[in-house]
């Protein structure tokens, strides 16, 4: 181990690194020991340099052919058309390279955005911070979830376990402690147990700790001198398209070499020929294709990242166009996750609160006698807590003393849970403030909530040295435990009647779309000097105080996500740990639930086979009191009936069923760390509407790689299948070799590109989840490329014939040349939408577009009347009678899709007129 730190009594660890365990560093401290120590990050692999990027342009194979072709353009004396072909490749060069050096930046902006974070105390205010930016004596709290994020020596230690077998290979957690280990020698890894690793993680409890060491000196750092992150995976499209684009390799260059060995054998110069047959087959071959697709994604990632919703693997950008369910958390997911106490029911009395937020001003309105009991039901509401009141960045634990000074003027704020934030802001109505308790009394003792356990439980010491034990958790948990009840100052046993009455309570809360937490109390015996106190014997024999009904009021955008969904052909199912009433009443104000839909507990779910739970899956909207291991058995069940799921999670126990689900998504506010490893998106604003976009997003970004596809593939098509045909015909060349490398460069450059961020169909979320499964050439798109390309082809050959009969072939090639540019400028608009024709997307949808077609246009002019380019292109300047034709046939297929479109339409108006 690098130092022994474990040895050390935390005073000492304290004074040794210049801090204060209870404020932290201030950011003056901080910044300076961050330029000492560097940032706390792990070395990685070495990037690739711009400028091998740059020349790895060239290693493709076609593309050395041509720069060798240009060699003997020299050798023979064909100076203008070496330099230019060389200019032309030189241009393709630069443009590749922007392409692939945008699409690792934008990949490491996404790294950026989904660093972890760490929460540390600095000024003595909690903050969070990029865990790149820890420094030795930085101050950080540890929670269930969280992946420690340096070496630490632990200050305080609350039921804190630690899962370390990314250090030791041990797999069971490791119970920490905060006393020093002085005198111990030879001490392992794994025996230290007042410290916390980089790169382990909390699986129970919390803690806190001093950084003791960052980067590559923490044992992490140690053990593995150089991180060598895995390398990215290409995404199931991209491996489908480069396997289209080999085939497509061998299927031009066999057309290439026909088109060289009928041109040789009709006697065709050979080096004009091999010349004409290597530019065919570089136009022809579609190198760009997994490229653009890449670029696709990344462009889409950047947008989707504007809606919040952060893409961890790129996968799950095609996944979500395919998603057929979304299995949604309720608490701050699809409802505002901004808590309220709004009814109380202690003793006698039910309780109406007033108060919004968390601005702890507000009434109670009683309902029956208030008792001495409401008194301790606020305490333990206070007590029972780890929330913290906040008021702008400033704690309230330091000033609220001041608040009546009038000196803050800022919002009112949780740090923390917000449940356990509604409780604190009730005991602060009724001005019980946990910082005033803990003057006269002292937490000893802590056994945090957990999804399994559904309960909390302090345990704090008087000054005369009595314990007293505060739980709270779920009602019926709470019951269970509890042997009184506390009425009008007196302890009544809980009988079974009182019981039944408390559960009426609760379910008449919950109908109210209330969620109900149960608070109950124990003064303990004394124990013995060093005895340890148990869970099991603190959590029994409890005295019930009453319930604390909280709302949680649905997004509104969320109700509107929810109805998108349905129009969109996607299932929205609500999982919550809530009572079933509470989440039947939620459900019902989202719109999720309609008639045949169901509502399952955890309980039945239990009592559930796998193929029991998969038939009745198919019809459940709601699962209520579940815990985590119930949305395994849900995404599994939900799979094998053939959905494409998306899960949403933020607890550690989460992580497996967000693993599991094609789609992982995680909190990225309220979300461990572990659990945001496990997803392959983020929600930056634990929004559910943002998922619902991000599938937007990821059904526009598939739509644009089909409209690329379709395309290119059109354009290439055309080009290969006007040389083969003029030769197969016995025509003259109608395009030579610079001419077919200019066009590839004008009409596969900018017009492609600019098709990667055109805007989506408006009709896109009206359509069903296509099938994953399903070929990128569906629905016709194959066909319609093959036609589009005989098209262009039979047309540029026309053009050619009739500038033959005009005048000299250089007209005629000129005009074919034009023609064929033209084709695919203008069918560039028609290839916006699949369904629409250019009158109902119009030509100004992609201002991008419109601009690159406008370049395009004015550098193909360009070749055509600049002198000194004329002999170089081997071009000549066009009449106005020689565009008329150009242009006619040009357009041809774009008003012809024109009227075919409109007939279709009028068709099926009729059909469904008759039907009607």
């Amino acid at each position: 181990m690098t130092a022994r730190w474990f040895a050390l009594t935390r005073q000492e660890v304290t004074d040794k690194l210049a801090t204060c365990p209870h404020k932290g560093l201030d950011e003056q401290q901080a910044r300076e020991r961050l330029a000492q120590f560097g940032p706390n990050q792990l070395v990685s692999k070495h990037q690739t340099p711009p400028w091998k990027m740059f020349f790895d342009q060239f290693k493709d194979f076609m593309v050395l052919v041509l720069l060798a072709a240009t060699l003997v353009s020299g050798f023979l004396g064909e100076w203008a058309d070496a330099v230019t072909i060389m200019v032309i490749v030189v241009v393709n060069a630069v443009l590749g390279f922007i392409q692939e050096y945008r699409a690792e930046k934008s990949m490491e902006a996404l790294k950026a955005l989904t660093a972890p974070e760490a929460r540390v105390i600095r000024s003595g205010l909690e903050r969070k911070v990029p865990a790149a930016q820890l420094v030795p004596g930085d101050i950080v709290l540890l929670d269930t979830g969280d992946k420690v994020p340096a070496d630490m020596r632990l200050w305080e230690a609350a039921n804190l376990e630690v899962e370390e077998s990314a250090l030791t290979g041990e797999s069971n957690p490791v119970k920490k402690r905060v006393a020093n280990m002085a005198g111990q020698e030879d001490v392992s890894l794994g025996d230290t147990r007042n410290m916390a690793y980089m790169g382990t993680v909390v699986v129970r409890g919390r803690g806190k700790g001093v950084v003791v060491a960052t980067g590559m000196q923490t044992e992490m750092g140690q053990i593995t001198k150089m991180i060598q992150e895995a390398a990215e995976d290409q995404t199931p499209l991209q491996r489908r398209l480069e396997q289209l684009g080999k085939t497509l390799v061998v299927f031009c260059l066999i057309i290439c070499a026909l088109v060289v060995l009928l041109g040789v054998m009709r006697g065709e110069p050979l080096y004009q020929m091999f010349l004409a047959g290597v530019s065919l087959a570089v136009a022809a071959i579609p190198e760009g294709l997994p490229a653009i697709v890449t670029i696709a994604l990344a462009i889409g990632v950047q947008r989707m990242i504007k809606r919040n919703a952060i893409i961890r693997r790129l996968p799950a950008v095609e996944t979500l166009g395919c998603a057929t369910v979304i299995c949604s958390d309720k608490t701050g997911t699809l409802t505002e996750n901004k808590m309220t106490v709004r009814e109380a029911l202690v003793g006698k009395a039910r309780i109406k609160v007033s108060g919004e937020g968390y601005d702890p001003k507000g009434e109670f309105r009683f309902e029956g006698t208030r008792g001495p009991e409401f008194e301790l039901f606020l305490k333990c509401a206070a007590l029972c807590n780890n929330a913290r009141l906040t008021r702008g960045e400033i704690p309230v634990g330091n000033l609220f003393r001041s608040l009546k000074a009038g000196q803050l003027t800022n919002v009112w704020g949780v740090a923390g849970d917000p449940t356990e934030g509604a409780l604190l802001v009730m005991a602060a109505k009724g001005k019980v403030w946990r910082q005033d308790v803990e003057q006269t009394e002292k937490r000893i003792l802590e056994f945090p909530f957990d999804s399994t356990r559904k309960r909390m439980s302090v345990v704090y010491q008087k000054e005369n040295g009595g314990l007293t034990a505060y739980v709270k958790g779920a009602p019926d948990i709470i019951l269970d435990m509890c042997t009184h009840i506390c009425r009008d100052g007196r302890l009544v046993p809980l009988t079974e009647t009182i019981k039944q009455e408390i559960l009426q309570q609760n379910s008449d809360l919950a109908k109210e779309a209330l969620r109900v937490l149960a608070l109950a109390y124990r003064d303990l015996p004394s124990v013995n000097e060093g005895e340890e106190l148990k869970e099991d014997f603190i959590e029994q024999q409890l005295v019930f105080l009453g319930l604390a009904g909280m709302l949680d009021p649905p997004r509104p955008a969320a109700v509107q996500a929810v109805q998108a969904c349905r129009r969109a052909g996607i299932r929205t199912v609500m999982i919550t740990g809530d009572h079933r009433l509470t989440a039947q009443a939620v459900g019902k104000e989202l719109g999720l639930l309609f008639k045949g839909c169901r509502v399952i507990s955890g309980t039945e779910l239990d009592r559930m086979s796998d193929e029991e739970l998969q038939e009745t899956a198919v019809n459940t909207a709601i699962y209520a009191r579940v815990t985590p291991r119930h949305k395994l058995r849900i995404v599994r069940a939900l799979k094998r009936n053939g959905h494409v799921v998306a899960m949403t999670g933020d607890g550690v126990n989460d992580a497996p069923a967000v693993k599991e689900a094609d789609i992982g998504v995680a909190m990225g506010q309220a979300g461990t760390d572990v659990t945001k490893e496990a997803s392959a998106m983020v929600l930056a604003d634990d929004n559910f509407s943002t998922i619902v976009a991000a599938i937007e997003e990821g059904r526009a970004i598939y739509d644009n790689i089909r409209k690329f596809i379709r395309y290119l593939l059109s354009c290439n098509v055309g080009e290969v299948l006007t040389m083969f045909l003029a030769v197969l015909m016995g025509m003259p060349l109608p395009l030579l070799p610079i001419q077919i490398l200019w066009m590839n460069l004008v009409t596969d450059g900018l017009p492609a590109m600019a098709l990667g961020v055109d805007p989506a169909d408006k009709d896109l979320m009206y359509r069903r989840p296509r099938d994953p499964q399903e070929s990128v050439f569906s629905h016709g798109l194959g066909r319609r490329i093959v036609s589009t390309g005989i098209l262009f082809a039979l047309g540029t050959l026309v053009a050619f014939a009739v500038g033959l009969m005009m005048g000299p072939v250089e007209l005629a090639r000129t005009m074919a040349f034009n023609t064929l540019v033209f084709f695919q400028l203008f069918f560039v608009f028609s290839c916006r939408s699949e369904r629409h024709s250019i009158l109902e997307t119009g030509l100004l949808g992609n201002p991008q577009l419109v601009l690159a077609v406008a370049v395009s246009a004015c550098l193909q002019l360009a070749v055509n009347y600049i002198g000194f380019l004329q002999p170089v292109f081997h071009t000549v300047p066009l009449a106005l009678k020689h565009w008329l034709v150009v242009l006619a046939i040009a357009l041809l297929p774009q008003l012809s899709g024109i009227i075919i479109k409109a007939i279709k339409d009028r068709a099926k108006e009729r059909i469904m007129y008759i039907r009607a």
